[in-house]
This record gives structure tokens, C-alpha cells and sequence, in this order.
């Protein structure tokens, strides 16, 4: 029998969808105490992603595993739920120079739901197997599936055909004992309680699947080798700031001078990780290149290597 969906259907009011008492009369607030509510509100926010930490480690660690093997991380949302996931599958590839194809993402109503509500989307679930289904997903894949009422039919859709594929599947949800987290390998569920506008997950919920979602994706790249201490060795520098920022990188991993690091950098052929590796283990650029091929391109394991 097919999951029922329908807010008809569920026995309790969703925790994010109850009505928030402490903003009952905010239409009578003036805008600094508007303000103020909505920033104490959102201080709850952090302490709610904590209680999950755990769970972002699990996931963290199991996506990277996979993705060491070839496998995609695939974001699966609707409406507000599905922008955070779009987002991030586009900030990937020129921060971390990630390939566009290990990273996707799939929101209900496909492209034009970025900057237009396409909210009857959201309730066909065979709109979300079937996006799965173009894919082609494997076993060594990963599909994140982001609802936070935990019961939107495109998401849902997704994640029971991700499962008969064998792919790893990680909810992000906002509410306790859903489909959603029924349906996920690893359940993320930041309960951040009622919004200050009743039903407006933008707000509260919105901001938890951000954060989630960052920790998800840098932790990821972290582990595979995208960073060498806490700077983003891997930038794609595609643009006048980013070049400018990789001399920084240089020079901050280097202690080079701006002027030194860009001279090495040139020499490099513009790739921050040998330019680092070069210097640092006084080898050349050549020798750097293989030693960051023999760690899988990990800066720390490629000076760890015995000359």
C-alpha cells in the first residue's frame, strides 16, 4: 500500500506546522520587536541541528565512502525544501572544483521551480521515482531527500525508488516519525519547533536544512581531499576574484608573499595543490603532481610521503 501523504491522513498537527504562542500578536509588534522575535526564534535553531550531530557525522561519512568510488550525491526536494539542495549543487563545482556530475540536484518541477512556485509538483510522487529514474542511480550513489514536513510525495517518490536501486538514502526533516525518515538509511531531524508565522517552513525549518546541508557537503569534500588545513585548495579559480584568492591560498599555506606565491603558482600551471606541495616538500612541481596522484590528492598525505 502506498504511503499516504495527505495531512488528512496524519493522526497529530506537525510539530512545524503548530501555531507558535509567542508570536501571536506579531502584527501588533512594531519592526525592532519583530526582529527580535524572529532573531530569538532562530537562536533555536543551531541547538536543534546539535541534537543531530551524530547523525551528519554517519552521513558524512558514509556519502564520502561512496563518492571515493564514483558514486553522486543527489539532492531530492520541493519548493523551499528543494532550493538549498539546488543551491548547493551549483556552488560544488567551482568551490571545491568537484565534477557537476557528482553532484545533482532534483527539485519538483525541474528548473523552473528555482524562481517560480511549482507547488502541484510536489504531491506526485511518481514525478520524483521518475527523476530518479533518468538519473540511473547505483548502489554507490546517494540521494538526500529534504522535506520538512517529511511528507511530500516528490521526496518521498525519490527516496522508495533510491531504495530499490540499493543507494544510500539521508533525510533532512523537521518533524519526528515520518515517511521521510521511515523511508532513510540515516535520518537528519533537526525539530526546530512552530514557525513565527504559522506554517512557514522558509523561516525556521528553511534555515535548519541550510545548515545541515553545509555540513553535509563540506564534510564531504573535506574528507575527500578538498581542503589542505582549512583552506579551499581545490577553488576553481574562474574569475578575477578566485584568482586572487588562490595567490591568497598560496601564500597563506606557503607563507610566501603575495608576489612569491603568484610567481609559484604561475609555475604550477595555476594548481594550488602542487604549488603548495612543491614548496612545502622542496620538490618539483612534476614530483608534487605524483605524490598528490599517490594520496588521491590529499595535501597532508602527499607531504606525509617519504621522498
Amino acid at each position: 500500500m502506498p504511503i499516504q501523504d495527505e495531512p488528512s491522513r496524519r493522526a497529530h498537527p506537525l510539530e512545524s506546522e503548530r501555531v507558535n504562542a509567542a508570536t501571536l500578536d506579531i502584527d501588533r509588534m512594531n519592526p525592532l520587536e519583530i526582529a527580535q522575535i524572529m532573531n530569538a526564534e532562530d537562536a533555536r535553531v543551531a541547538d536543534a541541528v546539535a541534537e543531530t550531530l551524530p547523525q551528519i557525522a554517519l552521513a558524512i561519512e558514509r556519502i564520502a565512502e561512496r563518492m571515493r568510488q564514483g558514486g553522486r550525491m543527489i539532492y531530492a526536494g520541493a519548493g523551499t525544501s528543494g532550493s538549498p539542495g539546488a543551491l548547493g549543487a551549483v556552488e560544488w563545482h567551482p568551490t571545491f572544483n568537484a565534477s557537476p556530475n557528482l553532484i545533482v540536484s532534483s527539485i519538483a518541477g525541474g528548473t523552473f521551480a528555482w524562481t517560480t512556485a511549482a507547488e502541484d509538483a510536489e504531491d506526485r510522487a511518481d514525478l520524483g521515482e521518475s527523476d530518479m529514474t533518468a538519473l540511473g542511480l547505483g548502489a554507490r550513489d546517494t540521494v538526500v531527500g529534504i522535506a520538512a514536513s517529511g511528507h511530500t510525495s516528490y521526496v518521498l517518490g525519490a527516496m522508495r525508488h533510491a531504495r530499490t536501486c540499493g543507494a544510500l538514502t539521508v533525510g533532512i526533516v523537521c518533524n519526528a516519525d515520518t515517511p521521510l525518515e521511515r523511508l532513510s538509511d540515516i535520518a537528519i531531524t533537526p525539530i526546530v519547533g512552530p514557525e513565527v508565522i504559522n506554517g512557514s517552513t522558509r523561516l525556521k525549518a528553511g534555515t535548519a536544512q541550510k545548515m545541515v546541508l553545509n555540513m553535509l557537503s563540506t564534510g564531504v569534500m573535506i574528507l575527500l581531499g578538498k581542503t589542505y588545513r582549512n583552506l579551499m585548495v581545490d577553488v576553481q579559480a574562474t574569475n578575477a576574484k578566485l584568482r586572487r584568492r588562490a595567490v591568497g591560498i598560496v601564500s597563506s599555506a606557503t607563507g610566501l608573499d603575495h608576489e612569491e606565491a603568484n610567481r609559484l603558482l604561475e609555475a604550477c600551471h595555476g594548481e594550488i595543490k602542487t604549488a603548495i606541495v612543491a614548496h612545502l616538500a622542496s620538490i618539483s612541481a612534476d614530483e608534487a603532481r605524483g605524490r598528490l596522484r599517490a594520496s588521491h590528492g590529499i595535501v597532508r598525505a602527499a607531504l606525509d610521503t617519504p621522498s
